[in-house]
C-alpha cells in the first residue's frame, strides 16, 4: 500500500532547485517517489508517494539540507 502526501517548499526557482529537493526527499526513508510542481518565488507543491507515513521532521530535514524551506502544515 502507499501514502501519497503534499508539501508546499518555499524558495525554489528552476529545474536544479527542483532536483535538489527531490533528490534529498528521496533519501528519506520509506520514500518511493517524488514530484514537484514548481511556482518560482512562491510555495511549490511537493507531492511524495511512500511505502509508510513519512515524518515530517525527517521530510522538513530533507529539504533544509537542499536549502529550502517546508511550509508550516496548514
Amino acid at each position: 500500500m502507499s501514502i501519497t502526501t503534499a508539501y508546499g517548499v518555499d524558495g525554489m526557482t528552476c529545474g536544479h532547485c527542483v532536483a535538489s529537493v527531490t533528490e534529498e526527499i528521496g533519501l528519506v526513508a520509506g520514500a518511493e517517489n517524488v514530484t514537484v510542481e514548481l511556482v518560482k518565488g512562491g510555495t511549490s507543491q511537493v507531492t511524495v508517494t511512500s511505502t509508510s507515513e513519512l515524518d515530517r521532521t525527517l521530510v522538513a530535514a530533507a529539504v533544509e539540507e537542499a536549502g529550502y524551506q517546508l511550509v508550516a502544515a496548514a
